[in-house]
């Protein structure tokens, strides 16, 4: 066994130089530069860039956005991808269109998807249209607080199709029988969702939760693509200061915020795993 095992590590050596090389000794790399003062000299300064860093307005208005922002972005991606499978899974073979269709979003150019959301979202685009239509007033859906509208809603087209798979793939290993039953019970539509299929993909909604919030995690490129560098206060992220510090060059504040964002990222998926095998004993 461990001879075939040795004959693996040949395959494997290119794929773990490349990990080490850009990945790993950065990572290690990154937090010496966090701590010193980014000088000629680069002394070690310990932690003052942190908290320099924390008492800066900008990390601040940033951290609070991409926490409110993941908030409301990986809960509802997880929701609605759970729901659209089910109704989808529920249409057979019909539902394979959708299913198909789904994954478009990931083909499409970044920048037809950018030009297509700015046409709809202009003052005088098609959105502001049907609201007119309705008997609304226009909004300006491309300044201030309004702005978060249509990067949430950008942000849940571009990602709900590779949920909605992970989702269908679990679902179909479901005996049909169980619904018959529920079914015969009088269970509706809803319940049979929530009390039947969800503790019966446990594993696979964890993992869908997970990506929702890597996801989520991530929204700069939707901010970036709507909002540019600089965006409104209320969609500035933490990666909008990161991205501006490192266009100044300003390295140890980059490394000094994406570590303490690190923390917090790591302290939350810690707590979303301990939750999860909480789960499992209940279950089982």
């Amino acid at each position: 066994m461990y001879r075939k095992k040795r004959q693996v590590l040949p395959f494997l050596l290119p794929g773990l130089v490349g990990l080490l090389l850009f990945y790993v000794a950065p990572f290690f790399g990154g937090i010496w530069y966090s701590l010193t003062d980014g000088s000629f000299e680069n002394t070690f300064v310990g932690f003052r860039n942190y908290t320099a860093v924390w008492q800066n307005p900008m990390f601040q208005l940033g951290l609070k956005n991409t926490l409110e922002l993941s908030l409301i972005c990986a809960p509802l991606l997880f929701l609605l991808s759970f729901v659209i499978s089910v109704v989808v899974n529920r249409m057979r073979p019909a539902g394979a269109v959708f299913r198909n269709t789904a994954l478009l979003p990931y083909l499409m150019p970044s920048s037809a998807v950018l030009l297509i959301w700015l046409l709809w979202f202009d003052y005088g685009g098609p959105v502001n249209h049907l609201i007119t239509l309705l008997g609304g007033s226009r909004i300006e859906w491309l300044q201030g607080a309004s702005l978060r509208f249509p990067v949430v809603l950008l942000f849940l087209w571009k990602n709900m199709g590779f949920c909605i798979v992970i989702f269908l793939a679990a679902l179909q290993a479901i005996p049909a029988s169980l619904y018959e039953y529920a079914t015969l019970e009088g269970a509706s539509f809803p319940r049979q969702a929530f009390k039947i299929t969800l503790p019966l993909i446990v594993p696979s909604a964890f993992l869908v939760f997970i990506l929702c919030w890597v996801n989520a995690f991530r929204i700069f490129k939707e901010v970036y693509f709507i909002g540019g560098a600089y965006p409104d206060e209320p969609i500035y992220t933490l990666q909008n200061y990161m991205n501006n510090m490192y266009s100044k060059l300003n390295y140890q504040n980059v490394t000094t915020a994406a570590y303490s964002f690190a923390v917090i990222v790591f302290v939350l998926f810690g707590l979303l795993f301990w939750l999860q095998s909480r789960a499992q004993r209940g279950l089982s």
